[in-house]
Parts: C-alpha cells; structure tokens; sequence
C-alpha cells in the first residue's frame, strides 16, 4: 500500500507525539518539551525528549531520532505499512484505497471486524457466568489468575447452537455476516448458520495492528474430536500469514528495551500466555508448521528468532521440518536458533511448576541452525561404515546447497564440513591386514552373523517371517505416512515379528528425522543401508497374508485405515502380553487371567491364519 505526503503530513497533523509515545514512555514535561528515560537503552538519568511543536524525537544515549511513525517501528517492530495504519486508526483517518473495489473490501472488512470485536465482549461475559464454570477452573488448574484474564481477551464460548448468533443477531448483525467472518458455519445441506465455537475457552486472534480477526477454542469436553479448533479463512483471517500474540510480543519487546531478546515462538496458546506473562516475547504459528509468510514477520522483528519445542522424538520432528521449511530463505542477518524443552515439558509446564525465573533460563538455552541441521542429517542413519559415512556427507553438502544465498550456503557448507571432521578424524595410517592378525581393530573383518546387526540380519534372512507382520512392515514401506499416528507403539512392538524389529527401527528413525521420502527413496536407502534382502523376504511374505491394503486397486485412505485398524489389532498382542505379565500370580486374578490369555491366544490365531482382516474390517 502506497501513501501519498499529504496522507501522511495530515495524519501527523492529528496526533501528538507526547500523547503516542507517551503511551510507552514515561514522559515529564520540561518547558516545551517532554523528557523521559529512553526506551532504547537502560539509563537512570533522562535523555529521551518529544518536541510536539516540531514533530519528532531524539534520544540522546543511542542517536536515534524520528517521528511518531519511526518511533513506533523500533519500539514495536511494526514496517512503516502497519505503523501508517495503526496511527490511522488512532485519528480516524480512512486509510486511501487503491481502487473502488479494494475500497468495497476493505469497508467490509471493517464493518465484520466491529462483529469480532462484540463477539469476543459476550465470550468475556460468559467465562464470569454459570456456563463458564468448567473453563474457569480449567484457568484455574493452569495457574492463570484472574486479573490476566482481562490481558488476553479469554472468553467462554457456551455449549449452545445459537448462543452468539442470537446476541449479535440482536445486535443487528446479519448472520451470512457472521458466517463469513467465522463465526458461524453454514451447513452444506442448507439449513439455518449455527454456532462454530460452543463448549469451548475462547482466545481471540489479533493481526499486527491489534484487530481481533479470529478466535482459537479449546474443548472444554475431553471427547471433543478437536481440543483445539481455529476459526476459517476469512476476508479477516489468514491463517498462514498470522501468529498467535504477536501485538504483545512487540509490546513486550518494546516495553523492555531488549535489543538483543528475539521473538519466541512457541506452539500453543497457552504457552504464548505463560511466556509474556514472564516478560518474553513469544508468538505462536496457528496450530501448523510455520509458513513462509509467517517466516517473514518473525525476521522483520527479530534477524534470529528463538523456535522453541519440546526436546521429545515430536518436538524434533517439528524442529526437522522448520529446517527444511525455512532452509532456502536463509540469509545473512535472518536465521533462526532453537531451544529444545525437556521431553514432555511446555513453557506453560516450567512456569506453573518452577516459575518465570526458571523459564527464562530455559529458553536462554538455544542451538544454532548449523548446529541443529547437523543433528538431524547425523541421526538419519547409523554411520557405522564407510559407505554410510559417505552418504552422510553428501547429504550434507546437498542440503547446505538448498540455501539460495550462495555466499552463506558456502559457509554452512564449510562449517557442516567442519563438524564432520570433528565427529570423525582422520585415524593415524594403520598397517596393512595380514591374514592372522588378531588385534582388535586389525584382525580378519568378522563374518555376517558375529556381530549383533548380523546375527540380526541372518536371522531374519533364514527364519520365516510371519504373513500378518510383513504385511504390516511392506505397507509401512509402501506408504511411510501411514506409520506417523503409530511411531510409538512401533518403535516399542515393532510390526510383531522379532525378526523385523531392526526394520521397524529404521523406518521409525527416517519419519523423525524430517525427511519426507516417498516410498520409492525410502526403499532406495534401505537398500543402501543394509536392509535389501531383508525388504525382498518382507515382500514374498507379505504376498501371502491377503492384506487387503496391499491390494493394487484399493483406494489410498481405505488402505490407510485397514492398515491402521490391523496394526491396531496386531500391537493389541504385545498389550495383551504385558497385562498377562503383570495378572500371573496376582492372588484373586485367576479368572482375569484366564480371559486375558484367550483373548491373547484368539488373536494370535487370527493373525497366524490372516483372519485378521475380517475382524479388523468391523473394528
């Protein structure tokens, strides 16, 4: 958006610079100026002054020296667009439309933003009432008082069809306006909008000018489908380019005069509300992997924003694929760096039990990119051989190429190189194997079978493998997303057949580790890497399970869930023998005992005869 000098010098015209800056600053007047301490630089004498006769600010400690538009781009991190509106806004000047039908658009948006806004007063009404009674204490367990309701707009959204629609109806609202701006859902089959939010603790979502365009709902019902659910895209609301408290980041950026604290970003709404409750400035992505658009926001604040996750197998799966998401756009002065939790912790978790203190040092603790992007590349594989070593270096030299700048992509390439040569230097020159030789690390190489991975491996290749566990794995490796609901359980079970544990382990590494092969390179590398013949056994097993799943023509989401109903079925075997473990000898157990162990041993004959996928078709 363009705006003309005489847009500009008007809106200037209209606002004091002591009334907007002094809404930041404390400010005291001083004959005709104000002073106050600076909001770029710790300082206990005052060297901050705002002239309104002539327009600007100086500041004396750092140099710098604006007017109300600059002053708001380095305190609050907004570009020069979004400081215009968000003073336009404050005079009540009508920003200058391009053209009649962005004008039309843009009266539109206005009048569903004024909806938003009175949508998010009766959310705020309902959480102090009777109906938001389960949403309080929810509030409560979390350790979020009271007085911080206020802060973060949280609402209650009532567990009724028409709540809303009727208030605002009431109101004078239209309800194809509330449909459009996400409030109401249009059913398909044409009957009456009904409520979208109901039953649910209300966040609102703010753009970077401070409007609500969105609302975010948690599921007060632990056996609601989505514990969290987010409002559509809309003429308001993109979701792609939006992040969850980012107002109050800049806020808190600004207020702080940190100008070395970058922005956090964090993966829920909660965990946004605990860290700027502890003074950090942290954002969320809307449920989903950062986009680029949103990559963009976040530099325009910060050159190395802070990607917090949880330190567990899926905060790194996350991790992973930010690298491969934000790989390309990397450029001097725009990167990230990562602070990874421990396992199973959230911000929220470290403040309610350890406090602001202890959460500030935990996202104190970052990785850098080169240092994390290694990692991931590092734990693709065992590099436990030449030939896989290799492979381990190529890869780094094909994902240090994926950035486009091609002065930086040669420092990572030099810098990956390096860490390479760290974790393996060049051994001193050995002596040449003569037949004989015993030492260890110069004997005669052992034969396939005298190491673990060998035996593994010869037992696999010489023992028949079941039909129902191959055709488990050969699904797997067919159509590796079908594994990401159940990495857990085969990383703990594997696909029920000892012989494919090493398999299973494998392609458990490849999900985590961000890498998203098809099925054809994922056979590929485990060609590569050892697991060749092994693939052609599980194939000619597999063929004589009668899997309907592995059928040419079945449909891919079918094939999915027959896939994932006779997993399910299968991993229940493993169940079935920890609760028999735990129920043999228990005095009292002896008829739970005994009903354990034939639900244990039908299965195992479903399985072995492959009339699993009857009883897993009806599951």
């Amino acid at each position: 958006m363009r705006f003309d000098e005489r847009f500009i010098d008007e809106l200037k015209a209209r606002l004091r610079p002591s009334d907007v800056i002094g809404r930041t600053v404390k400010l005291k007047r001083q004959g005709r100026e104000y002073v106050g301490l600076s909001p770029f630089s710790k300082e206990k004498s005052p060297s901050f002054f705002v002239n309104d006769d002539k327009g600007f600010f100086h500041d004396f400690s750092s140099g710098k020296h604006g007017d109300i538009i600059s002053f708001l781009q380095e305190t609050e991190r907004l570009s020069f667009v979004e400081a215009v509106q968000r003073l336009a806004g404050e005079a009540g000047m009508q920003l200058p439309a391009e053209d009649p039908r962005e004008a039309e658009r843009e009266q539109k948006r206005a009048g569903l933003s004024d909806w938003m806004d009175l949508a998010q007063k009766w959310f705020a009404a309902n959480l102090r009432r009777t109906p938001g009674k389960a949403a309080r204490e929810y509030l409560d367990k979390r350790g979020l008082p009271e007085d911080q309701w206020e802060r973060f707009g949280l609402g209650y959204a009532p567990n009724d069809r028409e709540g809303l629609k009727q208030a605002l109806v009431q109101r004078g609202a239209k309800p194809a306006e509330l449909v459009e701006a996400g409030l109401l859902i249009s059913p398909e089959s044409g009957g009456q909008p009904y409520d979208r939010f109901r039953d649910r603790l209300m966040f609102p979502i703010l753009d970077a000018r401070g409007r609500i365009v969105s609302f975010g709902g948690r599921a007060m019902n632990p056996d609601d489908r989505a514990k969290y659910l987010n409002g559509p895209e809309s003429p308001l609301f993109h979701k792609g380019a939006t992040l969850y408290g980012l107002p109050e980041a800049r806020r808190i950026l600004g207020a702080e005069s940190k100008n070395d604290q970058a922005i956090i970003v964090v993966e829920g709404y909660m965990d946004v509300i605990a860290c700027q409750r502890a003074g950090l400035p942290a954002v969320a992505p809307m449920g989903t992997a950062l986009t680029e658009e949103q990559m963009e926001r976040l530099w325009r604040v910060s050159h190395e924003p802070i990607l917090c996750f949880d330190g567990d197998a899926a905060g790194l799966r996350a991790a992973y694929r930010a690298i491969e998401r934000s790989l390309p756009l990397l450029k001097p002065g725009r990167s990230f760096r990562f602070a990874l939790l421990g396992a199973g912790q959230d911000p929220d978790d470290i403040l309610r039990d350890k406090g602001a203190p202890a959460l500030r040092q935990a996202l104190a603790e970052t990785h850098g990119f080169a240092e994390v992007l290694f990692r991931r590349e590092q734990d693709l594989e065992p590099l436990d051989t030449p030939e896989r070593r290799a492979g381990f270096k190529a890869r780094l030299r094909n994902t240090a190429s994926a950035i486009q700048d091609k002065d930086l992509a040669e420092q990572y390439r030099r810098d990956l190189f390096d860490r390479f040569d760290a974790l393996f230097p060049r051994s001193p020159q050995r002596a040449p194997w003569t037949p004989g030789q015993g030492k260890r690390g110069f004997g005669a190489p052992p034969k396939l079978g005298q190491t673990a991975e060998g035996a593994q491996a010869m037992q696999s290749l010489f023992r028949a493998i079941e039909p129902v566990p191959a055709a488990l794995a050969h699904g797997a490796i067919d159509d590796p997303e079908r594994m990401d609901d159940h990495l857990e359980e085969i990383a703990a079970h594997g696909f029920g057949d000892k012989g494919l544990d090493g398999l299973a382990q494998e392609l458990v590494r490849l999900r985590l580790s961000g890498h998203s092969l098809d099925s054809a390179a994922l056979r590929r590398h485990l060609a590569q890497s050892g697991h060749d013949a092994l693939v052609r056994e599980v194939e000619k097993a597999a063929a004589k399970s009668g899997a309907p799943f592995l059928a040419a023509n079945a449909p891919l989401a079918e094939a999915r869930v027959r896939w994932s109903q006779a997993f399910d079925a299968s991993t229940r075997v493993a169940a079935l023998e920890d609760a028999l473990a735990h129920a043999r000898d228990v005095p009292g157990q002896d008829e739970a005992f005994r009903r354990l162990k034939a639900e244990r041993d039908a299965l195992r004959r479903a399985i072995k005869a492959g009339t699993i996928w009857e009883d897993s078709a009806g599951t």
